[in-house]
């Protein structure tokens, strides 16, 4: 529900009072007694979804922009009135929590802090992000997504599309562009001061820690998860809800892989580079791409009538693009996708291999204690070499010196990677 305070021009009252009069809707008016070129201020209160309709057919009345409009949340209305006005717009309209096209604009506006504070809040968010992947901690990673101010760039450009309001989409694409060289320069800076004062072991291996390697390989679920991200951005945005816990949820898909940049330069590894930074782009189309596809869906439009179709037309250019470039780096999801499965694949047939060539009469007494894959990288772009390692269990004395390469043989045969085999014996006494 909204209380609306609405600033009568000269000349507009009675216009005013016979639309709100049409619209079944209570108001209270008072004067205005200041001596500007207001009569006077009209108090209503409305269905949250009523809102937009009401103040177009204002606006249709002779209600200029420039006339002071105020929105307010309001807790309860008590009215009988109110009542059926509410049960009337629940009817007309699907979603009774749709916020109007000027507080759709007014929020996604208050959402962007402004530049300075956009580039120090940004900056900090992906140090300590940077700070978190080489510490390894999950702690600090999520603790960086929690500051990042990343949601209000990428919903201002989604609003600024399907309002048809050009200075605002602009703003929103030069913060998101302002904000992805921000992030990438101070996690280059941070990293390479961590390396250069030794803050870290000096052979440390990145590809060694988790919450970098985990950013290395972007799937389709990826893919999933910042189409989902934008979606709920978008939503909580149109109901009103607070955008917080989304925000988070769009600065996890940022931040992260963003430090892991800053990491694979200052550490001058190439190939990681490009893995976390396909999976910024993938991430960041796509959340611009599902909050634009849901407000359009939801049924924002330009307030004018005339500028509507050109509107129309805009978006679905830009929708094309961003699907177009968003297929263009799922061949890059796609190969890696491909390379998990294939990898999964093989792990469960060399593991059956061993277990059959175990099982025959000539290793009788063996028993397969443990069998570990290791691949010389984790990177999707680069030539893998398989190392297995088995350990079984053998009585004493006895040998087994073709095991390793009949397991090679075995294991080769399922991939077109080089394989290597190292078999280990543990003598097992059995009483």
């Amino acid at each position: 529900m909204r209380l609306v305070q609405l600033t009568i021009p000269a000349g507009k009252r009675s216009v005013i009072l016979e639309t709100l009069d049409d619209e079944d809707v209570d108001y209270v008016v008072t004067d205005e007694t200041t001596g500007r070129e207001y009569t006077g201020v009209a108090y209503f209160p409305l269905p949250t979804n009523a809102v937009e309709p009401v103040l177009d057919k204002l606006r249709e009345a002779g209600v200029e922009e420039d006339a002071y409009t105020v929105i307010i949340d309001a807790e309860a209305v008590i009215s009988s009135r109110f009542d059926k006005l509410q049960e009337r717009y629940a009817e007309e309209n699907e979603s009774a929590d749709r916020i109007a096209r000027q507080e759709l604009r007014a929020k996604a506006v208050e959402m962007a802090p402004s530049g300075r504070v956009f580039v120090v809040m940004t900056a900090i968010s992906a140090m300590v992000a940077t700070a978190g992947l080489l510490l390894d901690s999950p702690a600090v990673v999520v603790g960086s997504m929690v500051i990042a101010p990343l949601i209000g760039p990428a919903i201002e450009t989604s609003v600024g599309s399907v309002i048809d309001d050009a200075e605002l989409f602009l703003r929103g694409v030069k913060f998101q562009l302002l904000g992805g060289l921000v992030a990438v320069v101070g996690a280059t800076i941070f990293a390479v001061a961590v390396r250069t004062l030794l803050l870290v072991p000096p052979g440390m291996d990145i590809l060694e820690l988790t919450q970098v390697s985990s950013r290395l390989s972007p799937d389709f679920l990826s893919l999933v998860i910042a189409l989902g991200a934008g979606v709920a951005g978008a939503l909580t945005l149109s109901t009103g809800v607070s955008t917080a816990l989304v925000g988070v949820m769009i600065a996890a898909a940022l931040v992260p892989p963003v430090g892991v940049i800053g990491i694979g330069i200052a550490w001058e590894r190439p190939t990681v580079v490009v893995n976390a930074a396909v999976l910024v782009l993938v991430n960041i189309l796509s959340i611009n791409l599902a909050a634009l596809a849901t407000l359009w869906y939801t049924g924002y439009r330009p307030e004018s009538i005339f500028k509507r179709p050109e509107t129309r037309m805009e978006v679905g250019r830009r929708m094309a693009v961003l699907v177009a470039a968003i297929v263009f780096l799922s061949v890059f999801l796609g190969g890696v996708t491909l390379t998990s499965i294939q990898g999964a694949t093989f792990e469960q047939r060399v593991n059956q291999e061993v277990g059959t060539l175990l099982e025959s009469p000539e290793y009788e007494g063996l028993a397969l204690l443990d069998l570990t894959i290791e691949r010389s990288s984790s990177l999707p772009l680069r030539e893998q070499r398989t190392n297995i390692t088995v350990t079984v269990g053998r009585p004493r004395t006895t040998e087994y010196p073709d095991l390793a390469e009949r397991i090679k043989q075995r294991a080769a045969a399922e991939t077109d990677q080089p394989v290597s085999v190292q078999v280990r014996f543990v003598e097992v006494d059995t009483a």
